[in-house]
């Protein structure tokens, strides 16, 4: 096996919790458990340790629509080697630094292609309108794609929405790995956040709009006319506000708990303790926390769509429920939760399956496809590439103006 330097390109890392953190962050343990000389470059962090082993934080300051966020200032003189693969997990200001470092030196270059960008617009002002109208989001997420030497998507359905953007680069599925050492080791929150003889329901996310909340919140609203449950969230996000007038106006809002960011070293302890994970986001590419929840031995109930679908087995590892439809949601919870032999043996056949997906096998596919790529640059012509789409001059030109 041959050992590389590897750059490991990241716009969100630490302390900012999500599923791209989580990727890159087991990605990076993995490979430099491998022998490999891995480093995530990342934006710097008011709240991020003072020392990170493998990881460069690059100057940046706060992105002003979204409470926590860098944007990073990339500068040539903050890399820590000279990297012999780049991995990119972000089209955005540090991913297109890695694309250009790539470009430059002539080296290969690998992207994870980790989301659904459309779904993310209304974090930008005015970015979803202008999407609508000018596609700007699929032309822009070609244009950078198109310039790597292999893609990597998470999940068959998110291959298939790289496809249809028009990328046109080899595209190998490898989901996400699981910390199932991490997660078993992780201690028992004490005290417990559920109270004493309450069904134990857990949720764990960061609370966007795109995460649908409000539904998980409706059908724990529907369940407490019939069960005595509790609901803990993990998870930070601008909606939580909005969140929790919704659980009050709901009257549970002493029925659910917001705790805000768990490290991740804790996590698996909260897993372990809830009986049942509800989760209805409809914008997931693989939805690595119903995965982590799985692996723990918790069932699922979650909405059906995108990812998610290849991270239930419904009917064995929990159930999938049409998207928005929280009654739905309660009453295969319920179901659950009023048969004790069934979520038991739900439970040991989610634990079965998800834990054939170990972080330590994900990082050798991925090295993998280092290879792939390093021969890909070795023996590929020089590809010609066009700039980046830019608006159309109709859209700058009919602006109103300041006069």
């Amino acid at each position: 096996m041959r050992l590389y330097r590897v750059g490991l390109f990241t716009d969100v890392y630490f302390p900012n919790p999500n599923g791209v953190t989580t990727s890159v962050y087991l990605l990076l343990r993995e490979l430099r458990r491998m022998g490999h000389e891995a480093w995530v470059v990342a934006p710097h962090h008011p709240e991020a340790p003072e020392r990170e082993e493998g990881v460069v934080r690059v100057p940046s300051v706060p992105y002003p629509f979204y409470e926590g966020q860098q944007i990073a200032l990339p500068s040539s003189r903050h890399l820590p080697t000279e990297f012999e693969v780049i991995h990119t997990h972000t089209p955005l200001t540090l991913g297109v630094w890695g694309l250009r470092i790539a470009r430059n030196k002539e080296l290969p270059h690998v992207s994870t292609f980790h989301t659904h960008y459309e779904k993310y617009a209304h974090y930008v002002p005015g970015l979803a309108v202008l999407d609508k109208y000018t596609g700007i989001i699929p032309r822009l997420a070609k244009a950078f794609y198109n310039r790597v030497e292999v893609v990597i998507a998470p999940t068959e359905p998110v291959k298939r929405l790289a496809e249809g953007y028009g990328i046109q680069r080899p595209i190998r599925v490898i989901p996400t790995g699981i910390d199932n050492r991490i997660l078993e080791e992780a201690p028992l929150p004490s005290p417990s956040p559920w109270p004493q003889g309450k069904r134990r329901l857990i949720t764990v996310g960061r609370l966007g709009k795109e995460k649908s909340f409000d539904v998980v919140l409706k059908a724990v609203a529907e369940m407490a006319r019939e069960e005595d449950v509790f609901l803990v969230h993990i998870g930070e996000g601008p909606e939580l506000e909005n969140l929790k007038r919704l659980a009050a106006h709901l009257g549970i809002q002493d029925r659910v708990r917001f705790l805000g960011t768990v490290p991740y070293r804790y996590i698996g302890g909260y897993y372990r303790m809830a009986e049942l994970f509800l989760f209805a986001s409809e914008t997931e590419t693989q939805g690595l926390v119903i995965w982590e929840a799985q692996a723990m031995g918790v069932p699922v109930v979650a909405v059906g769509a995108e990812g998610v679908l290849e991270g239930v087995v419904d009917g064995q590892t929990g159930y999938l429920v049409a998207p928005k439809d929280f009654q739905a949601l309660a009453a295969r919870a319920l179901e659950l939760l009023k048969d004790e032999e069934k979520r038991r043996r739900f439970s040991l056949e989610a634990r079965a399956w998800a834990m054939e997906r170990s972080a330590e096998r994900i990082a050798e596919k991925i090295v993998a496809v280092y290879d792939e790529a390093n021969e890909i640059v070795r023996v590929e012509p020089r590809r010609l590439i066009f700039p980046f789409p830019r608006l159309p001059q109709s859209t700058l030109e009919d602006r109103p103006r300041d006069f």
